[in-house]
């Protein structure tokens, strides 16, 4: 059984590589995922939002910073920043909740500013 921190480096290659299948194989299938819009309850929910954000991340001039990742036991938490053609990521923060090598849950959050 993967560990919190594999799952985490799988998950985050997968987000590198644009990889929506390696992505979405982190998940188990009742998992959620809490956003600002409302919570995504399921794979197939959770596969619309990341196809619309590779969609955004999968087009050049892309940067990426992690600014901080800690694990404890079955929890994980990054903080990032990023750029893409249309918006400054200012601050992106995910916890995660990973069992049984699969994440059942996950918090996302973001201040979003939009390149004029």
């Amino acid at each position: 059984m993967d560990s919190t921190k594999d799952v985490l480096d799988h998950h985050m290659q997968c987000f590198d590589a644009g990889d929506l299948t390696g992505i979405l194989a982190d998940y188990a299938p009742g998992a959620i995922l809490f956003t600002p819009n409302g919570p995504l309850k399921g794979t197939d929910a959770i596969r619309s939002l990341f196809h619309m954000i590779f969609a955004e991340f999968g087009k050049p001039g892309v940067s990426f910073s992690m600014i901080q990742q800690a694990v404890e036991g079955e929890f994980a938490y990054i903080v990032w920043t990023a750029e893409t053609a249309g918006n400054v990521y200012e601050l992106g923060t995910d916890t995660f909740v990973v069992r049984d090598g699969k994440i059942v849950a996950q918090s996302f959050a973001c201040k979003i500013t939009p390149k004029r």
